[in-house]
């Protein structure tokens, strides 16, 4: 695996030639036939467990987000070409960890870099949302096919203090001329 890229790093034209770059298996044409439990969960903070035990190894941890997929009835199975396993996701597979901004306003490109090593740009195909939880509001970001990130707190108030410094209204946040508005929607998951 390719070693996770140093987001503060890199440019704009970095970011895009690594999205570009990056190639996942072809995990939305692979049907087999479903073979049981992974005995993976992933938890709330993005921590990967077998067994109960956390994976420790970082570059599985990657390996097995490449094949991760999301069912049409909400459930996370892990697929290949010959086997399907179900595996338990508490929220979101992924956590936005570390955000990259560059300009201001609607000139602005937010780039986030997932616990994966992934890199993620706000926009119309990758949408941020925020919702309303009992525990407060809660970001996330469209990775692909069903799969989201959690904006993680400190990320979380890099993005309250973009959207505060600038004069929309309603409050929120420009990324690859899209407008994500800060105001948290209710959810099913909110009851």
């Amino acid at each position: 695996m390719e070693p996770i890229p140093d987001l503060a790093a890199l440019s704009l034209a970095d970011i895009a030639r690594l999205a570009q770059e990056r190639k996942l298996p072809p995990i939305e044409r692979w049907n087999p036939t479903h073979c049981g439990d992974s005995e993976m969960r992933i938890a709330r903070d993005g921590t990967w467990y077998h067994q109960g035990s956390p994976i420790g190894r970082e570059a599985m941890v990657r390996l097995f987000a490449t094949i991760l997929r999301r069912e049409p009835d909400g459930s996370y199975v892990l697929v290949t070409p010959v086997e399907k396993l179900d595996i338990v996701v508490e929220d979101v597979p992924f956590v936005a960890v570390e955000l990259k901004a560059s300009a201001t306003g609607r000139d602005s490109v937010l780039t986030f870099r997932l616990n994966t090593g992934d890199l993620v740009t706000a926009d119309a195909a990758h949408p941020l949302r925020f919702e309303a939880r009992d525990d407060g509001p809660r970001p996330y970001l469209h990775v692909r096919g069903g799969l989201d990130a959690v904006v993680g707190r400190a990320v979380y108030y890099e993005l309250a203090q973009r959207a505060i410094d600038g004069d929309d209204m309603p409050p929120g946040v420009w990324s690859a001329g899209q407008f994500f508005v800060i105001e948290p929607t209710s959810t099913d998951a909110a009851a």
